[in-house]
């Protein structure tokens, strides 16, 4: 593995002083720029791009040959974990995910096994070893996978929700079954994410985009325990370093203080919370990733740049924030756009350090 020449990131993580604030965006290799829509119509199909490990590699540097960005993240779906599970996914145009054979009664759960990495989903892991090849140490690679109850939302319903109905149905009247499902879908995220590691992934990330539809309670029954057993069991360390662990509930911005107790080395915050409560809240704990609203995109360079200095301002001086969108970037957001974003922070964030 080539030598890392660029690791802000990764001290940013570890709250370490870095010269600046690093800065990467979620779902940064996506539709809003011209040369991963191009590269998606030759691959087919959605799935098709996610299982070529050489295309997989073309999208996920392409937003790197445009931006200085400060690391690189797999490109790949949080939905790859159950379809190597048996469940059969597959992406109808304008409808998004859905699965062929949904969990809904205990014999559905007992089917379930954890899939080994590098068989059933040995196309990911030779994507990240692509990509780890062709970076050449620029910057490093995150690794990703959705969180049990994220992941199980998606299994329960058959596909995208907005009520939730199933799944909560499940919850509130067979939970002793939803544990089930969460517990082996947690052992397979587990194992999932320490073979990307594995395999060169130097940082990790856990979605939990549906976290924030639960209660509190039945946020940390459900989600956070499980989230906090995969943390508990992951390798922590490869090539001599340390391999941070970042956690992202989307509206989890009440549980932060439950989510600095998980064992993750840092927490995404969307935009719905101000950096400076949350950094309050959290103390020394954690890092912090966030949260610009990814709306602000669509504005011009000049208030891009005045909410770049707004968010700077908001944490403060010191390491242990990583600059970021508060969730994924929208697929018609002009590319100059993000330039400006990007450049802002590259211009404003030294004053800070």
């Amino acid at each position: 593995m080539s030598p890392l020449h660029n690791d802000r990131f990764l001290r940013a993580l570890l709250r370490q002083p870095v010269d600046r604030t690093p800065v990467w965006m979620m779902r940064q290799a996506g539709r809003y720029l011209p040369e991963y829509r191009a590269t998606r119509a030759a691959a087919g199909s959605f799935m098709d791009l996610c299982k070529n490990p050489q295309l997989a590699c073309e999208v996920t540097l392409q937003p790197l040959r445009r931006y200085r960005l400060d690391a690189a993240i797999l490109f790949s779906d949080i939905l790859t974990v159950p379809d190597a599970m048996g469940l059969g996914l597959s992406f109808a145009e304008g409808e998004g995910p859905q699965f062929a054979k949904p969990v809904r009664s205990s014999a559905d759960v007992a089917a379930l096994g954890v899939p080994d990495p590098e068989v059933e989903l040995r196309y990911v892991m030779d994507a990240v070893r692509t990509i780890r090849r062709e970076l050449q140490g620029d910057v490093p690679l995150i690794g990703f996978a959705g969180s049990p109850w994220t992941l199980a939302t998606y299994m329960v319903e058959g596909g995208s929700s907005k009520e939730f109905a199933k799944v909560k149905g499940m919850l509130f009247e067979q939970p002793k079954l939803l544990h089930q499902l969460l517990e082996v879908t947690a052992n397979a995220v587990t194992a999932y994410l320490n073979a990307q590691i594995a395999a060169g992934a130097q940082a990790v990330m856990i979605f939990d985009t549906w976290g924030g539809a639960l209660t509190p309670r039945d946020y940390q029954a459900f989600s956070l325990h499980y989230m906090s057993q995969i943390v508990a069991n992951l390798n922590r360390e490869a090539e001599g370093r340390q391999v941070p662990v970042i956690l992202f509930t989307k509206g989890g911005g009440g549980w932060l203080e439950l989510m600095a107790d998980s064992g993750a080395d840092a927490l995404g915050v969307d935009w719905t919370l101000d950096l400076s409560e949350a950094r309050q809240r959290v103390g020394r704990r954690v890092a912090l990733q966030g949260n610009m609203d990814p709306c602000v995109l669509y504005a011009p360079p000049e208030p891009i740049r005045e909410e770049v200095a707004t968010i700077l301002a908001s944490y403060g001086h010191g390491s242990g924030h990583v600059f970021n969108l508060g969730h994924g970037i929208h697929q018609h957001i002009d590319p100059a756009h993000v330039e400006a974003f990007i450049e802002a922070v590259h211009e404003l964030s030294p004053a800070y350090h």
